[in-house]
């Protein structure tokens, strides 16, 4: 059997768009007897409200009548395609998260995913009903036919790759059902979103079926960026001794083709026709966290109709970071990076400012902050004046005065988004935002928050690994300075200032940050295991716990690692559950 796996990259909503990925990569596989598309590929994933928009399920069942008629038009009518979209239930109300298989422009079969996935970021269990029957589709000749059986994403990890395997304890396992049904491969459609690590656990546990039931099993994942979500792609095919066959590359649309020939005995396979393997196993988690950020700016701001980005360059490891993912995802000449210097900003800020830009080739401004922030003393003195509060600069800068500095530049950068029509995009890192070190209105403003799933010390080995290997990640040379990564963090607010200032060194801060927000440890057990003094861990949790007003108002953030600041970490603001180390 030839199979193809089309590793393409949706837009939610673009059902039109969306096919037409479809029709081209079954244009470009004219031998394959089998093209397996991802989940809900015809709608995008995921779909979230939309699903329940008037409308809405019409349309992807109107476009899939569409593309069913155009591959029989257009192609050889012994390809069978598979293809995810939402349908409304055929047994009883409510929507299923369906594949559905064509043929010579006719459906001959439908699968309904069997488990729902409703932790982290999913929420599957609010939009759809699960599936019930196992599916099992004959493909090539009538004389010789390869029996197919058909899952969705979650059907096959059922939560084993992120801690929920609890969730389907009672649940019947769908592959066990497809191999009592007679299925000799599994195909597996999902749109799966990138996790540091998860692609290898995944990896594995198709390694486990394929071995335990002595089968092919082929997973295509969808690619690319839906808002907080990057795709990784990373579609493979395993054979039945576990060995990996055949991948796709991480991070890019593809289209991989291999011949499979599962009633050989032992079962075999034949040479892949495909590129090269690519295993996110032999990747370093800088280059994975690179990629996975760069393609997440370029499709949020292709799918959003932003051609353009502005950063605001501080000479900091943050914003030269930033700067460089926006550069490789967009090109420099639709970077503009602005400098903005005040009363308390060194010269060597803006002189590596200057030097990352030019680095980097990207353009650069300075607006300088320093009248805008003398022009507000006398209005603000005389209200504070009014209410029997020190005027501004009376001591050594407070906090009204850091934040208004953070705040006025927060105002240029939103006004020359407006004028030039380019997103913002935030600079500020994982470590910072869970302890609100960041300002409301001012470092917070943007549309795109690229690094807010990064912890500093991630900030710091991806800078790095960036001028480690320029050359193949696309730049001319080394793009950050030397200085730029080690010099002590500063927000430069005040004199003098540094971030250890006000925080714990990053080493200490990132591992409670780690074990508070993503194991959900309680601030007792990371005393114990971390030996970290309970003051300073009670201190940082509690700061965790009063920042997240700050963080329910930041921009969309892009997720990868296993608990993000966003949909898959909902806690209340309004809340007095504080638990302590002592």
């Amino acid at each position: 059997m030839n199979l193809a796996l089309a590793q393409i990259n949706p837009t939610i909503g673009d059902m039109k768009g969306n096919a037409a990925l479809v029709l081209d990569a079954a244009a470009n596989c004219p031998n394959a007897d089998l093209l397996v598309c991802p989940e809900l590929c015809l709608t995008g994933y995921p779909p979230k409200d939309l699903l329940m928009h008037e409308g809405f399920l019409d349309e992807a069942r109107a476009q899939l009548r569409a593309l069913a008629e155009s591959l029989a038009r257009e192609l050889p009518t012994s390809i069978t395609v598979v293809v995810g979209l939402p349908l409304a239930c055929d047994t009883g109300p409510g929507i299923t998260n369906s594949l559905i298989v064509l043929r010579a422009g006719a459906i001959i079969a439908r699968y309904d995913k069997r488990l729902l996935p409703t932790y982290d970021v999913f929420d599957e269990d609010r939009y759809f009903v699960p599936g019930s029957r196992a599916c099992v589709i004959d493909v090539g000749p009538a004389s010789n036919p390869t029996r197919v059986g058909l899952s969705v994403c979650e059907d096959l990890w059922r939560g084993e790759d992120a801690g929920f395997a609890s969730r389907y304890l009672d649940a019947p396992d769908p592959v066990a059902d497809l191999i009592r049904s007679g299925a000799r491969v599994i195909i597996n459609p999902s749109a799966s979103p990138f996790v540091l690590g998860k692609s290898a656990r995944h990896r594995d546990i198709l390694r486990r079926h394929a071995t335990n039931h002595r089968v092919h099993v082929a997973s295509v994942n969808q690619v690319g960026g839906n808002d907080d979500l990057v795709f990784d792609g990373h579609s493979c095919v395993i054979d039945p001794s576990g060995s990996l066959i055949a991948a796709a590359r991480g991070f890019e649309s593809q289209l991989l083709v291999i011949d499979l020939d599962p009633g050989a005995t032992p079962p075999a396979s034949l040479p892949p026709r495909a590129s090269p393997l690519a295993d996110p196993a032999q990747n370093a988690p800088e280059e994975l966290a690179f990629h996975a950020l760069r393609r997440g700016v370029a499709d949020y701001c292709r799918k959003t109709g932003f051609k353009s980005v502005l950063i605001g360059l501080s000479g900091g490891i943050d914003s030269a970071l930033t700067a460089c993912i926006a550069a490789a995802a967009l090109g420099p000449a639709n970077v503009l990076g602005v400098g903005l210097p005040g009363p308390f900003s060194s010269d060597h800020s803006v002189d590596d400012a200057r030097d990352l830009a030019a680095r980097l080739g990207v353009h650069f401004e300075i607006v300088q902050i320093n009248s805008a922030f003398e022009a507000m003393r006398p209005p603000l003195d005389h209200a504070f004046r009014a209410l029997n509060k020190p005027a501004l600069g009376a001591s050594l800068p407070d906090l009204a005065e850091e934040n208004l500095q953070s705040r006025l530049r927060g105002v240029v950068l939103m006004a020359l988004s407006n004028r030039s029509g380019s997103l913002v995009l935030t600079t500020g890192n994982k470590s910072e935002l869970a302890v609100g070190y960041c300002t409301l209105y001012g470092d917070m403003n943007g549309g795109l928050a690229v690094l807010s799933d990064v912890t500093k010390q991630l900030v710091y080995r991806l800078a790095r690994f960036i001028n480690d290997n320029f050359a193949t990640l696309g730049f001319a040379n080394p793009p950050i300075p030397e200085r730029t990564i080690t010099k002590p963090p500063s927000a430069e607010l005040r004199p003098n200032q540094t971030d250890q200032d006000s925080l714990p060194p990053y080493d200490v801060l990132d591992e409670i940050i780690d074990r508070y927000v993503e194991q959900r440890q309680h601030p007792a057990r990371i005393v114990l295991e971390a030996g970290f003094d309970a003051p300073l861990v009670d201190r940082v949790t509690r700061m965790i716990d009063l920042a997240e007003y700050k963080r329910t108002q930041a921009a969309t953030g892009l997720k990868i690692t296993s608990v993000a600041f966003g949909p898959g970490r909902r806690v209340p603001i309004a809340q007095r559950w504080r638990p302590m180390a002592q």
